[in-house]
């Protein structure tokens, strides 16, 4: 009978050890399976995006310069894809003619045009961040 208790009893420790591997595991897979993001909507609460909006420096206003060095230079730096180039006075006078003027364009900004999304990738730029940075690019007033 002694025997029989210790086998029981090492199948006992085996069926516990293999319950707690089990459960770490679980847990350790159910942490890898979380979410790595969220969508947040403009003008909805958002929890836990406090801290990255701060930190990606919302609340200040963003200058022109900043907006053309992260959000526009990559496009209209060269070009690419049609875009009107920095600084090709010329051609931003054209588009702003066909477009009704520096409004126009900024119509377009914000409502996107061709290969240009919404607002350039710059989600967060105000409308009038956005227009600072056309007069910037253009030329135009």
């Amino acid at each position: 009978m002694n025997l029989t208790n210790k086998i029981l009893a090492a199948v006992a420790l085996l069926a516990f050890w293999a319950f707690a591997a089990q459960a770490s595991t679980s847990d350790d897979l159910a942490k890898r399976l979380e979410p790595v993001g969220q969508v947040c909507i403009q003008g909805k609460e958002c929890p836990g995006m406090d801290v990255a909006a701060t930190a990606g420096g919302a609340g200040g206003a963003k200058s022109p310069d900043d907006v053309i060095a992260k959000h526009c230079n990559a496009c209209h730096g060269t070009g690419l894809l049609g875009s009107p180039k920095i600084g090709d006075s010329a051609d931003w006078g054209k588009r702003a003619k066909e477009q009704g003027g520096l409004d126009g364009l900024l119509a377009k900004a914000i409502s996107g045009i061709n290969s240009m999304p919404p607002k350039g990738t710059c989600a967060d730029c105000s409308d009038e961040e956005l227009k600072g940075a056309i007069k910037k690019m253009s030329g135009l007033q």
